[in-house]
């Protein structure tokens, strides 16, 4: 017995301390790697960050400058033609609705999708007003008569979704940086 614990017991205490010693070498290694991955992914966040950034800064830009472009009043203001019939004014409004929106529908790669929801959903609330205030219109009415009817409307509604995405757009761009 003697002989067992004079000869067992110094290789187990050589073993124990041989696996602590493993143990917080694997424990130091692995904290190490760790952290160098946590670095590598900051690094490629960064790197990516700043690859895509300026495309995500111009398609912010852009979506803006889309809710400018078919804003009711801005619409008219570009396309109204006094001695055109209504219909072919709300017409004409309509399609560069629709051109605007189509030369822009790439943007929503870069976008985060409730912006381009908004933008989306504007496109259609501006459409609906063109479309009342057409509806409202007789056969022999002017594009100066829808003009103002698309005004009074626009003045009722008062903060028009247009502007609301402006908003939006602009306060999400800012969290960018």
């Amino acid at each position: 017995m003697q002989l067992f614990i004079g000869t067992i017991f110094p290789i187990l205490i050589s073993l124990i301390s041989a696996g602590g010693v493993l143990f917080m070498a694997y424990l130091f290694l692995k904290k190490t790697g760790d952290r160098e991955i946590r670095s590598a992914q900051i690094e490629l966040k960064k790197e990516r960050q700043k690859h895509f950034l300026p495309m995500r800064v111009e398609a912010y830009q852009r979506a803006a400058l889309l809710m400018e472009r078919i804003h009711p009043g801005s619409l008219v203001m570009r396309l109204h033609n006094p001695g055109f019939p209504a219909r072919k004014l709300q017409a004409d409004l309509l399609q560069a609705i629709r051109e605007e929106y189509d030369h822009n529908v790439s943007q929503q790669m870069f976008i985060s999708p409730q912006a381009w929801e908004m933008v989306r959903n504007s496109k259609e609330e501006t459409i609906k007003i063109i479309n009342l205030a057409g509806n409202q219109m007789d056969a022999t009415a002017f594009s100066t008569d829808l003009a103002g009817k698309i005004f009074e409307i626009v003045v009722e509604v008062g903060k028009l979704p247009t502007e609301i995405t402006v908003e939006y757009l602009r306060k999400e761009l800012q969290e960018l940086f």
